[in-house]
């Protein structure tokens, strides 16, 4: 039984998403945004007061696409999967570091220098120009996606791993300018199942745990479920 801390359509969502995927059993603990400031006892499980925290019995992982990486690795043999003989596996882990490390991180620099700071501090300078650092950087993904419909031509941990920077993106704002090919693969990725399974899941856990279902200021608002 995997366990996931998780607050609402934060970074943790990859891993509630890859679950989702792979069909596991798990349990998931909601925490209110953020949990190092509203939830102490929290550093007690994650020293770094952040989410993921995730757990596989006595293994504990704390980093979105290295555990979307185990959880393929744990499931294989799967398609998520991309083991080292095939073709398809040197772009299977940039693409997959390439989500969060490339994508995700100019995004919270806006988050952080639009919305985050007192308004003192805010920069609508720096905001401004690592959302263009992070357009620039997404544009390099359409003319691939123009040939295939996802990364690694099938559906990967690497999607999910690049999906959740695209789930912020739109958060943002800034899905109006997705190139037309990155559009349409948002659109494919928004609409699988897991995906959807994943919105509800963390939907009617915050419920029941009393917690709330709107996301921190720092966290995309889910996308509308399908049902």
């Amino acid at each position: 039984m995997f366990t996931l801390h998780h607050c609402v359509s934060a970074r943790s969502f990859r891993v509630l998403w890859m679950l989702e995927e792979i069909g596991a059993d798990y349990t998931l603990k909601m925490l209110p945004f953020p949990p190092r400031a509203t939830v102490r006892e929290y550093l007690l499980v994650n020293p770094l007061g952040t989410v993921p925290a995730f757990f596989d019995g006595d293994v504990r992982l704390t980093e979105s696409a290295a555990i979307c990486q185990y959880l393929a690795v744990r499931a294989a043999p799967t398609p998520l999967n991309v083991e080292p003989h095939e073709p398809e596996f040197a772009a299977f882990l940039n693409y997959l570091h390439f989500g969060e490390a490339t994508l995700t991180f100019p995004q919270t620099l806006v988050l952080r220098y639009s919305r985050f700071e007192p308004p003192e501090r805010r920069s609508p300078q720096v905001a401004e120009d690592y959302t263009k650092w992070f357009l620039a950087r997404l544009r390099t993904l359409d003319p691939l996606l123009t040939e295939q419909p996802f990364l690694c031509g099938r559906f990967t941990a690497a999607d999910v791993s690049v999906g959740y920077a695209l789930m912020l993106a739109e958060y943002l704002g800034l899905s109006a300018q997705f190139k037309p090919a990155v559009a349409a693969y948002w659109q494919r990725l928004r609409s699988r199942d897991a995906f959807q399974r994943a919105l509800q899941s963390q939907e009617r856990s915050a419920l029941a745990q009393g917690v709330s279902t709107l996301p921190a200021p720092d966290t995309p608002s889910p996308p509308a479920s399908s049902t």
